[in-house]
């Protein structure tokens, strides 16, 4: 599959052949976050209530934009980043790990969670020292689809986004790799 002149591999194996570097997104892709987003959702919207903002029908992350309006923002950011920490230390590997092998190809990590739940993730399933950066939603000021998260995960590997497939497991990570120039690949 072709798309806007960039390469975009939807097999699971070894389809980062011909990349000089691997950028994965974390949940879902390295790892599983046993992270209860239920709760999550119910702790928001009452933050939310207390400024008198009904939360009724909101999606992931239009409570976090919520909050940021509301003035609330660093309090919506302080709690689902707890529950990310708590669910990265209960975190379990996935076969896409394997992938990551010595950790001589450069990679790194770029993800809607925090930075810190990434690396308590990563650390837990002793994935840490193969990835050169980790780039979370508090790294940059911005999250995915925009593609400011994944070009600084880019950056730091010192590649070219033409050089980088970026593997995850959602459309919005597929959006991302888009608009940054990378390859892409769905797990």
């Amino acid at each position: 599959m072709i798309a806007d002149s960039q390469r975009v591999v939807v097999s699971d194996t070894d389809a980062d052949d011909g990349y000089d570097g691997v950028v994965y997104d974390l949940d879902g892709t390295l790892v599983h976050l046993a992270v209860d987003w239920r709760a999550v959702e119910r702790d928001l919207t009452d933050l939310l209530a207390t400024v008198d903002v009904d939360a009724t029908g909101f999606g992931a992350w239009e409570y976090l934009d919520a909050a940021v309006d509301a003035g609330i923002g660093a309090e919506a950011e302080a709690l689902i980043s707890e529950y990310e920490r708590a669910g990265a230390e209960r975190a379990e590997r996935l076969p896409h790990a394997d992938e990551l092998r010595d950790g001589t190809r450069p990679t790194a990590v770029c993800s809607l969670n925090c930075e810190r739940a990434c690396r308590i993730a990563l650390s837990k399933e002793d994935l840490a020292e193969r990835v050169r950066a980790v780039v979370g939603r508090d790294s940059v000021p911005t999250r995915k689809p925009d593609p400011a998260p994944l070009l600084r995960a880019v950056d730091a590997l010192n590649l070219d986004p033409v050089d980088v497939v970026f593997v995850g497991d959602s459309e919005r990570d597929a959006e991302t790799a888009r608009r940054a120039g990378t390859g892409f690949r769905y797990v």
